[in-house]
Formats: structure tokens, C-alpha cells, sequence
């Protein structure tokens, strides 16, 4: 299973493209894995045969377990779907991958002897040798040969702990403080009612109702909004006239451009006026300034919510971003997005203007300085400098901002400029 962002954990297998027994080539595709952004094709990095799937469609696997074996040649299949029907087997009564490693210290006082009964099975399986990369650093600094060790890892995966324990490290030092975990469970029964407390708090399920776990997409949504808590934000409201712009838009829709490219476009050319607006604080202690302004621009899909990237929007002219946009958009409904084209943003746009919202604030994503939330454009009441009134549309956009590195006065200042722009937006269409 492969880490397809930076963000994943484990990943859930949509469809299979390939079957038991078809022959691969490298860099073909064999499986779409969907992440907790997208789904996408997984290829082979080797040629070979797909001996036997051992996760199959519709379930999830950990990044890093196997979840199919290539074998090399027709003789290895055999041995490649005896190994897989027992690595299914052995991991049923235990879901998480590092089950073999509590067997293992179960037995503490020969701690040495339990790899010794596992070898023959281990031998018996496909001839490629699997690794963490740790584990292969480790084997080369210490002259370890990794083809005579054997892994206790999921699926039979040479760990650091094997390669330290094939080069006399003592790596029981390790075995010693699971088996003291694993020993002292039983002799503090007085945990259990403390450990069982917690969930006894939670209200207790509403009679009728049906719990639905999260997807991927969704577990990422959730981390990611209870990571940005920990970062001080405040918000600040400006109304902005939209007259010019809704004339500008009803001349430029015919041609396939939204309003959501229009305010993308406005944001961009304020953001190159206001470099500090579209910096980002990584580490808490520096500010880092965005060469390029990529603009995130949420949408809602089947089963969550992503912010597909416009790059360089303030260098794309407004035809070129339109298209870009509705390429995006397809891309995103259809879990097609690739890992640059929803993990570059520098300053993100959500807008449920469409839905008839007035205002609301948007939660700053993780990694950004700030994100604006525009409203629906409305007909208000105004009073000019003379006493007299009129009617305008206007709309309120509510911007949230990380306070460590953008104050009152550049938010301020950067509204002022979006203002500018989108009531004069004449410089949008050059």
C-alpha cells in the first residue's frame, strides 16, 4: 500500500484492474487505492506475475502491508497464494499489522529462539526480499546480509529490530519492554474499569439512529480541521461592491467563465500586492513567503470536501483560468486529482454565495496564512457622501488569518485592494 499524500494513513482498495494470474509489466496498472484525497491508479514497479491479492475490494490496508504478491516466474505462484491465504489467515484475529511482534514477546525468557521456527516458512515464500528502508541502511552499515535474515514484519518484512538482532545488537532490549507491557496487562485489572470509564461518558446512542464511519477523504477533513485549531486565528469582514463585476460576469459567462475564476482572479492580483497575506508560519518561529500565489478553492464532492489548486492564477489570464477551473472541478468529482493539484494551495476560497448565504467564516486549512469566505451578492441600501440613497449589490467577504504572522493592518490592507479590484474589474479580462 502506498503513501499516494503526505496525509495517509492507510488506504482503501476501490477496484482491482488486474486479476490473479495476469502477467505485469512495469509501470502498469494494477490497482486504484483510494487515499483520503483521491483515488488513484496504482502501477508495479517489476515485472511479473499477480500471484494472489491479498486485500481485496472494498477493504483497507495500513501504508507500508502488502496487499498483493508478484511472483517471477509460474512456479512461484503456488508458493505466493499458499503464503498469502496463510498471512490472511494469521492477521484475522488481529487487525493491526504489527500483530507477529506481541506473539513473539510473549515468550520472553527464550526470546532469541522464536525467529529460529519461523525460517523454513519464510524461505518458502516468493524469492524477492521485502525491507523497510531503514532496515537496508542499517544491513549495509553493519555488513549484514539481508537475504539470510529473517523478517518477523508484516508479511514476513525485514524490520531494523531483525537487521540489529542478525548483527548482535542486542536488540532484546527492545523484546524486554513489550514483554514487561505485555506481562503487566494482566497484573493491573484495576486500569480496566478506568480505561472501560471513558466511553461509559459519551451520550448514549440515540434509539433508531445508524453510525457511518468516516471515509478517507472525510478522517482527513477531520484531522486537518482539529490541527488548525491549534493555530491563532482572527477574522475580519468587508463589504465590497459587486455592480461593475456581476456586468462584467454577465458579458464573460457565454465564454465559459464563473464567478468563481472572477474572484480566484481578484484574489490572486490583490495577493501579488500583499505578499504577506499568501505567507504561511510552518514551525511557528519563521514567516515563509510564497514565490508563486496558487489559489485552493473549496468544493464539495460525493462523500467530502477538497480544494482543488489554481497555480500562478495571478499569471493566467482570465479565459485560460475558467478552463483550468472547469478541468479542476471534473478532475475533482471524479477522484481523479493528482497529489500537486490539491496540496499547493497558498491562500484558499470558499464561496456559498450560489447557496444564498450572506456570510460565514471558513476555517483556516493547515499550512496557509489565510482563507476568505465570500458571500452571496445582495441588493442593499446605500447613502452616498450627499445624503442620498440608492441601491447597490454588495457582498460581505469574511477573511480568517493566522495572527502570527498577519496582522490587523495587512488584512485590512489587503481587503481594501480586493475591493478595488472587483469594483473596478476591468484589469481582470487582460
Amino acid at each position: 500500500m502506498p503513501a499516494l499524500s503526505s496525509t495517509m494513513i492507510e488506504g482503501k482498495i476501490v477496484s482491482w484492474v488486474k486479476s490473479e494470474g495476469d502477467v505485469l509489466s512495469k509501470g502498469e496498472s494494477v490497482v486504484v487505492v483510494e487515499s483520503d484525497k483521491a483515488d488513484m491508479d496504482v502501477e508495479t514497479f517489476y515485472d511479473g506475475i499477480l500471484a494472489a491479492i491479498v486485500v481485496g475490494e472494498g477493504e483497507t490496508a495500513p501504508v507500508g502491508a502488502a496487499i498483493g504478491i508478484l511472483a517471477e516466474t509460474e512456479d512461484e505462484i503456488a508458493e505466493a497464494k499458499a503464503k498469502a491465504a496463510s498471512k490472511s489467515g494469521a492477521s484475522t484475529p488481529s487487525a493491526p499489522p504489527p500483530a507477529p511482534a506481541p506473539a513473539a514477546a510473549a515468550t520472553p525468557a527464550p526470546p532469541k529462539s522464536t525467529p529460529a521456527p519461523a525460517a523454513p516458512t519464510v524461505a518458502e515464500g516468493p524469492r524477492k526480499t521485502v525491507a523497510t528502508p531503514y532496515a537496508k541502511k542499517l544491513a549495509k552499515q553493519h555488513k549484514v546480509d539481508i537475504e539470510s535474515v529473517v523478517g518477523t514484519g508484516p508479511y514476513g518484512r525485514i524490520t531494523p529490530e531483525d537487521i540489529e538482532a542478525a548483527a548482535g545488537l542486542s536488540p532484546s532490549k527492545k523484546n524486554v519492554g513489550l514483554a514487561v507491557v505485555v506481562e503487566t496487562k494482566p497484573a493491573a485489572p484495576a486500569k480496566a474499569p478506568a480505561a472501560s470509564a471513558a466511553p461509559s461518558s459519551l451520550p448514549p446512542p440515540v434509539p433508531g439512529s445508524t453510525v457511518v464511519p468516516f471515509t478517507a477523504m472525510q478522517a482527513a477533513v477531520s484531522k486537518n480541521m482539529v490541527e488548525s485549531l491549534s493555530v491563532p486565528t482572527f477574522r475580519v469582514g468587508y463589504p465590497v461592491t459587486t455592480d461593475a463585476l456581476d456586468a462584467l460576469y454577465e458579458k464573460v459567462k457565454p465564454k465559459g467563465v464563473t464567478m468563481t475564476a472572477l474572484l480566484a482572479k481578484a484574489a490572486a492580483m490583490a495577493l501579488a500586492q500583499h505578499p504577506v497575506v499568501n505567507s504561511s508560519c510552518k514551525d511557528g518561529k519563521s514567516f515563509t513567503y510564497n514565490s508563486n500565489i496558487n489559489i485552493a478553492v473549496a468544493v464539495a464532492i460525493n462523500g467530502g470536501l477538497i480544494t482543488p489548486v489554481l497555480q500562478d492564477a495571478d499569471k493566467l489570464d482570465l479565459y485560460l483560468l475558467s478552463q483550468k477551473w472547469k478541468e479542476l472541478v471534473e478532475k475533482a468529482r471524479a477522484k481523479q486529482l493528482q497529489p500537486q493539484e490539491y496540496n499547493s494551495g497558498t491562500f484558499t476560497l470558499s464561496n456559498l454565495g450560489m447557496f444564498g448565504v450572506d456570510r460565514f467564516d471558513a476555517i483556516l486549512p493547515p499550512g496557509q496564512g489565510a482563507i476568505m469566505a465570500v458571500g452571496a451578492s445582495k441588493p442593499t441600501v446605500v447613502a452616498d457622501a450627499d445624503g442620498f440613497f440608492s441601491v447597490k449589490n454588495k457582498m460581505l467577504v469574511n477573511v480568517t488569518a493566522d495572527h502570527r504572522i498577519i496582522y490587523g493592518a495587512d488584512l485590512a490592507a489587503f481587503l481594501q485592494t480586493f475591493s478595488k479590484i472587483v469594483e473596478n474589474p476591468e484589469s481582470l479580462t487582460l
